[in-house]
């Protein structure tokens, strides 16, 4: 007859052991995408550059347009309703 705590001892040592196999496959599937993702940008360099000047633009833009949120009234803002 088993006991509660064999039981959950057994069952918290599955779950140990499930997680590791997922941090295991896990790791398997990064590491073949990121050598995926490193031989395509050593096939197509110019194409890779140009994705990277892309994304950084849109990073770029976001943290500016995110900026002027926070302040509130722009600079531009200020002009304008002076101007009338």
């Amino acid at each position: 007859m088993t006991t509660r705590t064999e039981t959950d001892a057994e069952q918290k040592k599955s779950l140990t052991e499930k997680a590791q196999d997922a941090a295991k496959t896990a790791g398997e599937k990064v590491s073949s995408a990121s050598s995926a993702t490193v031989q395509a940008a050593k096939d197509h360099p110019y194409a890779a550059a140009g994705i990277a000047a892309g994304v950084a633009a849109a990073v770029a833009g976001a943290a500016i347009g995110a900026t002027k949120l926070r302040e509130g009234d722009s600079e531009d803002e200020k002009t304008y309703k002076s101007a009338q």
